[in-house]
């Protein structure tokens, strides 16, 4: 159950592929974003629905690819999914309702819910919720691996002796680690101070008065024939289906399955600051650190001010970003894909679309093959900044990059030519950077409308 923001590292480098030129050859924005997801759907990097509006506007809502490939029923606007770690924001909106109720504050200690754990005294809610707590990663002890545990029901005090036998991993407060265990941890709070299940609430103060009924928790009990079958590979030559965790372990963290009518409408009330009150939903959208609120992370993109979140699990992503000064909603939802793979990139495409920005299509990437004595020079350590260092090797004949603290692992890095190159896990391009004798002195990311310089420290 990961972030499909990808945090870190990507949060200042990943996104579309070489956006060379403004494309408006399509009679309206609509057609323009279809055209992009058709091309995303070739070339296996969509297999969902997506919905997207501005002013209050659907521009365009449609599935692309397969709901399930051996029935051959096709993605469409009714298609439900399950959206990971978007789920945090319901939790977080919870949260700040039942502040506004008087029920808890977001400057509680963790002790005055969880007194048995050691470190409880020196974390607060605002920990949690903005995942500074420091607290252990339960998620980081089970994989697909653990089938037995993950594709069942499994009992709360398991996670918490997950989670309470770890010792922290920095001082509560002064950073930032993405990490499922604290909003997990928020759903039992909302269930100590309520008295009710974690799920009602959510279904009592965001579901029902907002009419998203096709959204729910718990997939073993559903009997909605839209729900989407997972695929951990889809494409012409694998069709291999995932296996799907249980709601009651991602739980609080990333248990809800939706569609994108449902989320529209979530979308719709955050932009009209409905539900909550303006004073909480401010709150929510106030970045701490790594430009991350109350569930959602707070950036630019194309200059344009962004509230977002994805989520992701085996077979499923999922992305949700509204622009909240063009009141423009991008919501995209996928069953095909696995944990660190995201969304991230797509949404960003037709966001400059929808900004008239350049963009450009998804196409077949020609590799250049370049020798090992050209190849060395690119190796070394670059860094963005002091928390954000990226290490490119020369394994094998081939270009290897990895930023550990970001969570990018060692990927192939491909040549397109001397000064362009690509990943092929996800549509990324950087641009090295020479100086007048032609040694490299870095480079620069192409990232979500922005250009980040990198500088070769060795």
């Amino acid at each position: 159950m990961k972030n499909c923001r990808i945090i870190g590292f990507v949060l200042v480098f990943i996104v579309g592929f070489s956006v060379v030129k403004a494309q408006e050859k399509k009679d309206s924005l609509a057609e323009n974003i279809d055209e992009y997801l058709l091309s995303a759907h070739k070339f296996d990097r969509f297999n969902g629905s997506a919905l997207i509006a501005e002013k209050g506007r659907i521009l365009l809502q449609k599935g692309y690819g397969y709901k399930n490939v051996a029935t051959g029923v096709p993605n469409d606007s009714n298609t439900i999914y399950q959206i990971g770690s978007v789920t945090k924001q319901f939790t977080a909106a919870v949260i700040l309702k039942l502040q506004e109720e008087g029920k808890l504050s977001v400057n509680d200690k963790l002790s005055k819910y969880f007194p048995e754990f050691t470190y409880a005294d020196q974390i607060t809610l605002n920990n949690l919720l903005t995942h500074t707590s420091g607290i252990y990663n339960y998620t980081n002890d089970i994989d697909e691996n653990d089938s037995a545990i993950v594709c069942n029901p499994v009992s709360k005090q398991l996670v918490l002796d997950l989670i309470f036998k770890k010792n922290l991993d920095f001082v509560p407060g002064t950073r930032f680690s993405y990490d499922n265990s604290g909003y997990y941890l928020l759903g039992l709070i909302i269930e100590k101070v309520t008295g009710k299940s974690y799920e009602s609430e959510v279904r009592d103060i965001i579901f029902n008065p907002l009419g998203m009924n096709h959204s729910f928790f718990d997939f073993r009990d559903a009997k909605d024939t839209n729900l989407a079958t997972g695929y951990k590979k889809l494409n012409a030559h694998e069709q291999i289906i995932a296996q799907r965790w249980d709601s009651t372990v991602t739980y609080a963290a990333g248990g809800i399955f939706s569609t994108t009518g449902d989320m529209y409408r979530w979308a719709t009330a955050v932009a009209r600051k409905t539900v909550l009150s303006a004073g909480s939903w401010d709150a929510a959208t106030t970045p701490h650190l790594e430009h991350y609120g109350y569930g959602w992370f707070i950036d630019t993109i194309y200059g344009e001010r962004s509230i977002s979140h994805g989520g992701g699990l085996p077979g499923y992503l999922a992305d949700l970003t509204y622009f909240p000064d063009k009141d423009a909603t991008i919501i995209l939802l996928n069953n095909e894909g696995y944990y660190g793979e995201g969304l991230t990139d797509i949404s960003a495409s037709i966001a400059a679309i929808l900004f008239h920005q350049p963009y450009e299509l998804m196409h077949v990437r020609t590799e250049m093959m370049l020798p090992d004595t050209v190849l060395r020079k690119y190796a070394g350590e670059y860094v963005f900044d002091k928390k954000h260092h990226v290490f490119i090797t020369l394994q094998n004949g081939s270009l290897q990059m990895a930023a550990p603290a970001g969570n990018l692992p060692k990927s192939p890095l491909f040549p397109q030519d001397e000064i362009n190159f690509f990943l092929k896990i996800i549509d990324a391009r950087i641009e090295f950077t020479f100086d007048a004798n032609k040694n490299i002195t870095g480079f620069v990311s192409h990232y979500n409308g922005k250009n980040e310089v990198c500088k070769k420290v060795k």
